[in-house]
Protein backbone atom coordinates (compact mmCIF):
# COMPACT_ATOMS: atom_id res chain seq x y z
CA UNK A 1 0.00 0.00 0.00
CA UNK A 2 1.34 3.56 -1.13
CA UNK A 3 0.47 6.72 -1.22
CA UNK A 4 -0.83 7.87 -4.65
CA UNK A 5 1.50 11.00 -5.24
CA UNK A 6 -0.79 13.06 -6.70
CA UNK A 7 -2.45 13.39 -3.72
CA UNK A 8 0.65 14.09 -1.23
CA UNK A 9 0.33 17.88 -1.72
CA UNK A 10 -3.46 17.86 -0.90
CA UNK A 11 -2.15 15.72 1.99
CA UNK A 12 0.57 18.09 3.63
CA UNK A 13 -1.77 21.04 2.87
CA UNK A 14 -3.88 19.02 5.32
CA UNK A 15 -1.49 18.75 7.85
CA UNK A 16 -0.10 21.90 8.20
CA UNK A 17 -4.22 23.60 8.43
CA UNK A 18 -4.66 20.47 10.94
CA UNK A 19 -1.26 20.84 13.45
CA UNK A 20 -2.48 23.58 15.58
CA UNK A 21 -5.89 22.70 15.87
CA UNK A 22 -4.83 19.25 17.13
CA UNK A 23 -2.87 19.83 19.72
CA UNK A 24 -4.55 22.76 20.76
CA UNK A 25 -8.24 20.59 21.20
CA UNK A 26 -6.86 16.95 21.32
CA UNK A 27 -5.58 17.10 25.32
CA UNK A 28 -2.98 14.59 24.48
CA UNK A 29 0.14 14.04 26.11
CA UNK A 30 3.27 12.50 24.87
CA UNK A 31 5.57 13.73 22.30
CA UNK A 32 3.88 14.91 18.89
CA UNK A 33 7.02 15.43 17.27
CA UNK A 34 6.72 14.67 13.76
CA UNK A 35 10.22 12.05 14.16
CA UNK A 36 9.43 8.42 13.86
CA UNK A 37 12.78 7.49 15.29
CA UNK A 38 13.80 7.94 19.07
CA UNK A 39 16.96 9.76 19.69
CA UNK A 40 18.29 6.15 21.01
CA UNK A 41 17.70 4.98 17.42
CA UNK A 42 14.39 3.22 18.29
CA UNK A 43 11.13 3.95 16.42
CA UNK A 44 8.71 5.87 17.74
CA UNK A 45 5.02 4.69 17.82
CA UNK A 46 2.43 7.61 18.77
CA UNK A 47 -0.96 6.03 19.37
CA UNK A 48 -4.10 8.10 19.90
CA UNK A 49 -6.77 6.92 22.29
CA UNK A 50 -9.46 7.91 24.35
CA UNK A 51 -10.51 7.73 28.50
CA UNK A 52 -13.50 5.78 28.18
CA UNK A 53 -14.72 2.32 28.25
CA UNK A 54 -15.56 1.93 24.91
CA UNK A 55 -11.61 2.16 24.49
CA UNK A 56 -10.89 -0.22 26.93
CA UNK A 57 -8.80 -2.29 24.75
CA UNK A 58 -6.05 0.77 24.63
CA UNK A 59 -6.55 1.29 27.89
CA UNK A 60 -5.18 -2.52 28.88
CA UNK A 61 -2.93 -2.76 26.54
CA UNK A 62 -1.32 0.55 27.83
CA UNK A 63 -1.64 0.03 31.59
CA UNK A 64 -0.79 -3.67 31.36
CA UNK A 65 2.06 -3.09 29.26
CA UNK A 66 0.84 -5.78 26.96
CA UNK A 67 1.69 -3.08 24.13
CA UNK A 68 5.01 -2.48 25.09
CA UNK A 69 5.68 -6.44 25.44
CA UNK A 70 4.60 -6.69 22.08
CA UNK A 71 6.01 -3.90 20.87
CA UNK A 72 9.68 -5.41 21.98
CA UNK A 73 12.49 -3.12 22.65
CA UNK A 74 13.05 -1.81 19.24
CA UNK A 75 10.02 0.95 19.82
CA UNK A 76 9.36 3.33 21.80
CA UNK A 77 5.56 3.66 22.51
CA UNK A 78 4.21 7.10 23.11
CA UNK A 79 0.76 7.81 23.97
CA UNK A 80 -1.82 10.50 23.25
CA UNK A 81 -5.03 10.76 24.51
CA UNK A 82 -8.21 12.77 23.27
CA UNK A 83 -11.91 13.99 24.31
CA UNK A 84 -13.26 13.44 20.70
CA UNK A 85 -12.88 11.64 17.12
CA UNK A 86 -12.30 15.10 14.92
CA UNK A 87 -9.39 16.02 17.16
CA UNK A 88 -7.77 12.70 16.89
CA UNK A 89 -8.21 13.04 12.85
CA UNK A 90 -6.73 15.97 12.94
CA UNK A 91 -3.63 15.09 14.84
CA UNK A 92 -3.07 11.77 12.51
CA UNK A 93 -3.41 14.07 9.62
CA UNK A 94 -1.09 16.69 11.27
CA UNK A 95 1.43 13.57 11.64
CA UNK A 96 1.05 14.21 15.22
CA UNK A 97 0.83 10.41 16.15
CA UNK A 98 0.56 7.46 13.74
CA UNK A 99 -2.51 5.71 14.96
CA UNK A 100 -5.31 6.16 17.06
CA UNK A 101 -8.39 3.96 18.16
CA UNK A 102 -11.05 5.69 17.28
CA UNK A 103 -15.27 5.64 16.44
CA UNK A 104 -16.34 4.91 12.67
CA UNK A 105 -17.84 8.05 12.10
CA UNK A 106 -14.44 10.04 12.28
CA UNK A 107 -12.74 6.93 10.42
CA UNK A 108 -15.13 7.40 7.81
CA UNK A 109 -14.81 11.62 8.09
CA UNK A 110 -10.83 11.22 7.61
CA UNK A 111 -10.71 8.50 5.10
CA UNK A 112 -13.03 11.20 2.62
CA UNK A 113 -11.07 14.33 3.65
CA UNK A 114 -7.62 13.12 3.03
CA UNK A 115 -9.39 11.07 -0.85
CA UNK A 116 -8.14 7.50 0.91
CA UNK A 117 -4.49 8.88 1.95
CA UNK A 118 -4.45 8.96 5.81
CA UNK A 119 -6.40 6.56 7.28
CA UNK A 120 -6.31 2.67 6.96
CA UNK A 121 -8.68 0.39 9.49
CA UNK A 122 -6.13 -2.29 10.75
CA UNK A 123 -8.11 -4.02 13.58
CA UNK A 124 -11.31 -3.66 15.85
CA UNK A 125 -11.90 -3.05 19.76
CA UNK A 126 -15.08 -2.69 20.60
CA UNK A 127 -18.90 -3.55 19.35
CA UNK A 128 -22.14 -2.15 20.67
CA UNK A 129 -23.01 -0.05 23.79
CA UNK A 130 -24.83 2.43 22.42
CA UNK A 131 -28.84 3.50 23.45
CA UNK A 132 -31.27 5.75 23.21
CA UNK A 133 -32.93 6.18 26.57
CA UNK A 134 -35.50 8.49 27.52
CA UNK A 135 -37.89 9.68 30.48
CA UNK A 136 -40.34 7.68 32.13
CA UNK A 137 -43.92 8.13 29.77
CA UNK A 138 -42.05 7.87 26.60
CA UNK A 139 -43.22 4.16 25.71
CA UNK A 140 -42.77 4.05 21.57
CA UNK A 141 -41.07 6.68 19.10
CA UNK A 142 -44.67 8.11 18.74
CA UNK A 143 -44.18 9.73 21.82
CA UNK A 144 -41.20 10.91 20.68
CA UNK A 145 -42.84 13.91 18.78
CA UNK A 146 -42.73 17.13 20.33
CA UNK A 147 -39.20 15.98 22.85
CA UNK A 148 -35.85 17.47 22.62
CA UNK A 149 -33.09 14.55 22.74
CA UNK A 150 -29.19 14.93 22.77
CA UNK A 151 -26.15 13.07 20.81
CA UNK A 152 -22.46 13.69 21.71
CA UNK A 153 -21.57 15.50 18.36
CA UNK A 154 -23.53 16.69 15.37
CA UNK A 155 -23.10 14.04 12.53
CA UNK A 156 -21.26 11.52 14.66
CA UNK A 157 -21.82 8.04 15.42
CA UNK A 158 -24.66 7.89 17.40
CA UNK A 159 -25.98 11.24 16.03
CA UNK A 160 -26.43 9.72 12.77
CA UNK A 161 -27.73 6.21 14.65
CA UNK A 162 -30.69 8.52 16.27
CA UNK A 163 -31.59 10.58 12.88
CA UNK A 164 -31.27 7.58 10.43
CA UNK A 165 -33.74 5.69 13.07
CA UNK A 166 -36.09 8.42 13.58
CA UNK A 167 -36.38 9.13 9.75
CA UNK A 168 -37.41 5.00 9.96
CA UNK A 169 -40.11 5.62 12.60
CA UNK A 170 -41.38 8.42 9.79
CA UNK A 171 -40.24 11.33 12.14
CA UNK A 172 -38.59 14.62 11.03
CA UNK A 173 -35.44 16.35 12.57
CA UNK A 174 -33.06 18.62 11.18
CA UNK A 175 -29.76 19.50 11.17
CA UNK A 176 -30.53 22.73 12.77
CA UNK A 177 -32.56 21.43 16.00
CA UNK A 178 -36.11 21.05 13.64
CA UNK A 179 -38.48 18.82 12.98
CA UNK A 180 -40.95 16.68 14.82
CA UNK A 181 -37.90 15.73 17.39
CA UNK A 182 -35.49 18.38 18.38
CA UNK A 183 -32.27 17.43 18.21
CA UNK A 184 -29.57 19.27 20.42
CA UNK A 185 -25.40 17.79 20.13
CA UNK A 186 -23.64 18.22 23.20
CA UNK A 187 -21.31 16.77 25.04
CA UNK A 188 -21.49 13.39 27.24
CA UNK A 189 -20.77 15.43 30.35
CA UNK A 190 -23.57 18.23 29.39
CA UNK A 191 -26.31 15.42 28.83
CA UNK A 192 -25.85 13.83 31.97
CA UNK A 193 -26.56 17.81 33.16
CA UNK A 194 -28.96 18.69 30.67
CA UNK A 195 -30.67 15.41 31.74
CA UNK A 196 -31.19 16.20 35.06
CA UNK A 197 -32.18 19.60 35.16
CA UNK A 198 -35.02 18.83 32.67
CA UNK A 199 -33.75 20.07 29.60
CA UNK A 200 -34.19 17.03 27.47
CA UNK A 201 -36.11 13.76 27.30
CA UNK A 202 -33.39 11.61 26.47
CA UNK A 203 -30.39 10.86 24.33
CA UNK A 204 -28.35 8.56 21.79
CA UNK A 205 -25.53 7.72 23.59
CA UNK A 206 -22.23 5.55 24.04
CA UNK A 207 -21.34 3.66 26.98
CA UNK A 208 -20.87 4.00 30.11
CA UNK A 209 -23.35 7.40 29.28
CA UNK A 210 -26.46 5.45 28.85
CA UNK A 211 -25.72 3.42 31.93
CA UNK A 212 -25.22 6.71 33.56
CA UNK A 213 -28.23 7.90 32.54
CA UNK A 214 -30.51 5.03 33.36
CA UNK A 215 -28.99 5.40 36.86
CA UNK A 216 -30.85 8.74 36.87
CA UNK A 217 -33.71 7.42 36.07
CA UNK A 218 -34.07 7.06 32.52
CA UNK A 219 -34.64 3.71 30.31
CA UNK A 220 -33.74 2.07 27.57
CA UNK A 221 -36.13 2.83 24.51
CA UNK A 222 -33.65 0.94 21.76
CA UNK A 223 -30.63 -0.53 22.36
CA UNK A 224 -28.52 -0.58 19.01
CA UNK A 225 -27.54 -3.84 18.88
CA UNK A 226 -31.43 -4.86 17.88
CA UNK A 227 -31.04 -2.53 14.56
CA UNK A 228 -27.73 -4.61 13.38
CA UNK A 229 -27.56 -8.05 12.02
CA UNK A 230 -26.39 -10.40 14.93
CA UNK A 231 -26.35 -7.63 17.06
CA UNK A 232 -23.31 -6.28 15.96
CA UNK A 233 -21.85 -2.84 14.99
CA UNK A 234 -18.39 -1.01 15.44
CA UNK A 235 -18.24 1.02 18.61
CA UNK A 236 -13.90 1.34 18.25
CA UNK A 237 -12.01 0.63 15.53
CA UNK A 238 -7.43 1.24 15.11
CA UNK A 239 -6.24 2.85 12.36
CA UNK A 240 -2.76 4.20 11.38
CA UNK A 241 -1.38 6.58 8.91
CA UNK A 242 -1.07 4.46 5.63
CA UNK A 243 2.39 6.12 5.40
CA UNK A 244 3.12 4.85 8.79
CA UNK A 245 2.19 1.14 7.51
CA UNK A 246 3.80 1.61 4.06
CA UNK A 247 7.73 2.61 6.14
CA UNK A 248 6.63 0.27 9.53
CA UNK A 249 4.45 -2.66 8.75
CA UNK A 250 6.39 -4.84 11.29
CA UNK A 251 5.54 -2.47 13.48
CA UNK A 252 1.98 -2.12 12.81
CA UNK A 253 1.94 -5.74 13.14
CA UNK A 254 3.16 -5.74 16.41
CA UNK A 255 0.54 -3.37 17.60
CA UNK A 256 -1.97 -4.91 16.08
CA UNK A 257 -1.12 -8.56 17.78
CA UNK A 258 -0.86 -6.30 21.11
CA UNK A 259 -4.60 -5.38 20.71
CA UNK A 260 -5.34 -9.16 19.78
CA UNK A 261 -3.67 -9.77 23.22
CA UNK A 262 -5.39 -6.94 25.18
CA UNK A 263 -8.67 -7.87 23.70
CA UNK A 264 -7.86 -11.47 24.83
CA UNK A 265 -6.33 -10.71 28.41
CA UNK A 266 -9.57 -8.23 28.78
CA UNK A 267 -12.27 -10.49 28.21
CA UNK A 268 -10.77 -13.52 29.68
CA UNK A 269 -10.18 -11.15 33.01
CA UNK A 270 -13.33 -8.94 33.70
CA UNK A 271 -13.35 -7.84 36.72
CA UNK A 272 -9.18 -6.89 36.99
CA UNK A 273 -10.11 -5.65 33.63
CA UNK A 274 -12.86 -3.29 34.56
CA UNK A 275 -10.63 -2.27 37.62
CA UNK A 276 -7.64 -1.42 35.18
CA UNK A 277 -9.81 0.90 32.71
CA UNK A 278 -11.58 2.77 35.89
CA UNK A 279 -8.46 3.36 37.49
CA UNK A 280 -7.00 4.90 33.80
CA UNK A 281 -10.40 6.89 33.59
CA UNK A 282 -10.00 7.88 36.61
CA UNK A 283 -6.28 9.06 36.13
CA UNK A 284 -6.61 10.63 32.71
CA UNK A 285 -9.83 12.28 32.99
CA UNK A 286 -9.68 13.15 36.25
CA UNK A 287 -13.17 12.42 36.58
CA UNK A 288 -13.82 9.36 38.04
CA UNK A 289 -16.47 7.14 37.47
CA UNK A 290 -19.30 6.86 40.12
CA UNK A 291 -19.03 3.08 41.62
CA UNK A 292 -20.22 0.57 39.75
CA UNK A 293 -20.87 2.08 36.14
CA UNK A 294 -17.69 0.45 34.58
CA UNK A 295 -19.17 -2.89 35.04
CA UNK A 296 -22.19 -2.21 34.13
CA UNK A 297 -21.45 -1.06 30.96
CA UNK A 298 -19.19 -3.52 30.56
CA UNK A 299 -22.12 -5.67 29.96
CA UNK A 300 -23.26 -4.29 27.40
CA UNK A 301 -19.93 -4.20 24.99
CA UNK A 302 -18.24 -6.88 23.30
CA UNK A 303 -14.51 -6.42 22.36
CA UNK A 304 -13.46 -8.20 19.62
CA UNK A 305 -10.86 -7.69 16.57
CA UNK A 306 -12.97 -7.93 13.85
CA UNK A 307 -13.88 -4.08 13.00
CA UNK A 308 -17.26 -5.18 11.76
CA UNK A 309 -16.80 -3.56 8.36
CA UNK A 310 -20.35 -3.69 6.93
CA UNK A 311 -22.22 -1.77 10.04
CA UNK A 312 -19.13 1.23 9.29
CA UNK A 313 -20.10 0.58 5.54
CA UNK A 314 -23.88 1.18 6.57
CA UNK A 315 -23.23 3.31 8.80
CA UNK A 316 -21.79 6.13 6.02
CA UNK A 317 -24.67 5.67 3.90
CA UNK A 318 -26.72 6.10 6.98
CA UNK A 319 -25.41 9.57 7.26
CA UNK A 320 -25.38 10.46 3.58
CA UNK A 321 -29.42 9.65 3.90
CA UNK A 322 -29.88 11.53 6.75
CA UNK A 323 -27.59 14.92 5.48
CA UNK A 324 -24.43 14.54 7.91
CA UNK A 325 -21.97 13.71 5.27
CA UNK A 326 -21.80 15.57 2.24
CA UNK A 327 -21.56 14.40 -1.21
CA UNK A 328 -23.68 10.99 -1.13
CA UNK A 329 -22.77 7.67 0.29
CA UNK A 330 -18.62 7.69 -0.05
CA UNK A 331 -16.38 5.22 -1.67
CA UNK A 332 -14.23 3.42 1.00
CA UNK A 333 -12.62 1.40 -1.14
CA UNK A 334 -9.29 1.30 0.27
CA UNK A 335 -10.39 1.99 4.10
CA UNK A 336 -9.68 -1.49 5.37
CA UNK A 337 -5.89 -3.52 5.50
CA UNK A 338 -6.75 -6.19 7.92
CA UNK A 339 -3.95 -8.32 6.34
CA UNK A 340 -1.60 -7.79 9.37
CA UNK A 341 -4.80 -8.64 11.90
CA UNK A 342 -5.25 -11.89 9.55
CA UNK A 343 -1.43 -12.88 9.98
CA UNK A 344 -1.92 -12.61 14.09
CA UNK A 345 -5.19 -14.43 14.27
CA UNK A 346 -3.93 -17.05 12.06
CA UNK A 347 -1.05 -17.99 14.04
CA UNK A 348 -3.18 -18.12 16.82
CA UNK A 349 -5.16 -20.40 15.54
CA UNK A 350 -8.47 -17.30 15.85
CA UNK A 351 -11.04 -16.83 12.91
CA UNK A 352 -9.62 -14.67 10.02
CA UNK A 353 -11.91 -11.42 9.18
CA UNK A 354 -13.03 -10.74 5.36
CA UNK A 355 -11.65 -8.05 3.67
CA UNK A 356 -13.86 -6.24 2.46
Amino acid sequence: MSFRTSRRPRLRALAVLAVAGALALSGCSGDASSASSSAAGKTALRLGYFPNVTHATALVGVEKGIFAEDLGPGVTLRTNQFNAGPAAIEALFSGAIDATYVGPNPTVTGFTKSQGEAVRVVAGAASGGAFLVVRDGIDSPADLKGKTLATPQLGNTQDVALRHWLKQQGLTSTLTGGGDVKIVPQENSQILDAYSAGAIDGAWVPEPNATRLVDKGAKVLVDEKSLWPGGKFVTTNLIVNPSYLDEHPDVVKRLVQGSVDANAWLNANPAEAQKVVADAIARLSGKPLPDGVVAKAWANITFTDDPVPTSLITGAAHAAEVGTLEGGAPDLEGLYDLGPLNEVLRARGLPEVAQP
